[in-house]
């Protein structure tokens, strides 16, 4: 409720409730702006419209329980899933059972966002029938998988054809962990369809959309933008604004390729680790943000090296950021098969079969093997 209307107004940004009575709280819009976003047809919150003009982001009190619980009504929806992943962060943008949300009845379509930023070298039937086995072998079962780039306008009106060959008179559930850009994906979707240009509010920030947000499709049901679930594994959580735009790609990725022999360590900025500990001499592929410093030094060295330049030499982090950034802890793989070690929310570096390897990570941001991508 607000202090001057009855019926509930919502942010047409994040979804949350305006109120314009406690100023720390979800929905706070002054009056002036409440009365000037009711003449425009334009509502947003506070803290949307800092994000929007000034790039600023106000912490917000949900927990991961209460995002969890605004998705829990989908199950007993009528609905179409477009569940939208990350295709640079697959790993880091599964949202483990899915199912449990989203209703064993209500079919899945799979999104794999974000494609502009990966090598155009990559054909993309090949990525897509990756994403399909990679979906399958966790337990997903998509009726379709496609590509898209949200950011770059890719596929949309192929994904808008897909969505209306599988809703079937139901309504569209656009689902994802944070940072997937999903609300990005709604804002091209909706452009495609008004002309109407950045409805929504995005960031790289997570946790941007509050609550669900409706847009009224023309037979009378709704395309809905859910809130994405938070994944504290996620790089992002542990790294400031300033550090995520060095480490989340942009544009496309240039790969870089490192010739190494065992006991050699690259550091990734400051924030990340690999060792090649064992195994013959050989080229492996590092598929990272292009601005974040790849630096090559010896495994018996690395220890002291790192203590020495983190924060200067190795950034991110910066200096200042250190006290607060977490310890890198190792996590050690015997690769039997060619595969890509993979920093969830920062990358991947490509390895050959017959090797032993080694990934550092902040403590809680998660490192795994997985068939190679490329």
């Amino acid at each position: 409720m607000t202090e001057m209307h009855d019926e509930e107004l919502r942010c047409i940004g994040c979804g949350a409730i305006i109120q314009t009575t406690d100023p720390d709280g979800l929905g706070y819009t002054p009056n002036s702006a409440l009365k000037k976003g009711l003449e425009t047809g334009e509502l947003y919150c506070q803290r949307c419209f800092r994000l929007r003009h000034y790039n600023e982001i106000a912490p917000v009190s949900l927990t991961d329980d209460d995002f969890l619980r605004l998705l829990n009504h989908i199950r007993d929806a009528h609905a179409l899933i477009v569940y939208v992943v990350d295709i640079f962060d697959f790993n880091g943008s599964l949202i483990p059972g899915l199912h449990r949300f989203v209703g064993n009845d209500n079919p899945v379509l799979l999104v794999g966002n974000k494609e502009d930023v990966l090598p155009r070298s990559l054909r993309r039937r090949k990525l897509t029938d990756w994403l399909r086995q990679q979906a399958n072998l966790a337990g997903l079962r998509p009726i379709d998988t496609l590509l898209v780039s949200a950011k770059k306008n890719h596929q949309i009106d192929q994904l808008l054809a897909e969505i209306e060959k599988h809703r079937a008179d139901r309504d569209v559930y656009v689902v994802g962990v944070t940072n997937v850009g999903k609300s990005t994906l709604i804002n091209a979707i909706i452009k495609q369809q008004t002309g109407v240009q950045d409805l929504i509010t995005t960031s790289r920030f997570p946790g941007t959309t509050l609550d669900k947000i409706e847009i009224p499709l023309d037979d009378g049901h709704k395309l809905v933008d859910t809130p994405g679930i938070i994944h504290q594994e996620q790089m992002a959580h542990v790294l400031s604004a300033k550090d995520l735009k060095i480490v989340a790609p942009q544009k496309e990725i240039k790969p870089r390729t490192f010739q190494l022999n065992d006991s050699q360590t690259i550091f990734l900025g400051g924030v990340a680790r690999f060792d090649y500990v064992k195994g013959p001499h050989a080229g492996i592929v590092a598929y990272f943000e292009n601005s974040l410093p790849l630096h090559r030094t010896k495994l018996v060295n690395a220890d002291e090296f790192y203590a020495k330049h983190c924060g200067d030499l190795l950034t991110p982090p910066t200096s200042d950021e250190m006290a607060d950034f977490p310890p890198l802890e190792r996590h050690e793989f015997a690769i039997k098969e060619k595969s890509d070690l993979v920093f969830e929310g920062l990358g991947w570096i490509t390895v050959p079969a017959g090797t032993t390897v080694a990934g550092w990570a902040p403590k809680g941001v998660d490192v795994l093997v997985r068939r190679a991508m490329i």
